[in-house]
């Protein structure tokens, strides 16, 4: 589970990585973004900064709230593969990003050869 992140003015971005060493796959879905208390009436942009399959540095913007008109926005589970970093690109915030994150293990390919070879015989 993603337990959320809050960008401010003084905090613009957060970033979503795992561990390099790690051989799961790893999904970060993000559900939720809104303004969350002391938040004025202005744009607030959040953007998405991740790869491209060329693995250069793209960034889309994903959400454009305001507090008299649209102060939250449902993502619907928006599935995206780490890192990530989730950045305020204009307003001050506060801003609160929530949804999750799944780890499926892979299996080990020499068990299940075992296991093949078992039923075989």
């Amino acid at each position: 589970l993603l337990p959320g992140c809050e960008l401010t003015s003084s905090t613009k971005s957060y970033t979503f990585k795992v561990d390099e060493e790690d051989d799961s796959d790893h999904i970060l879905a993000l559900s939720v973004v809104c303004l969350t208390d002391g938040a004025k009436d202005e744009c607030n942009v959040v953007e998405v900064v991740g790869r491209n399959h060329e693995n250069q540095e793209i960034a889309v913007p994903v959400a454009n709230l305001r507090l008299s008109c649209q102060p939250l926005l449902s993502l619907d589970n928006f599935q995206l593969q780490p890192p990530v970093t989730f950045r305020l690109a204009a307003g001050s915030g506060p801003v609160h990003l929530a949804g999750w994150h799944q780890i499926v293990h892979r299996e080990d390919d020499s068990f299940e050869e075992e296991d093949d070879m078992s039923e075989d015989e």
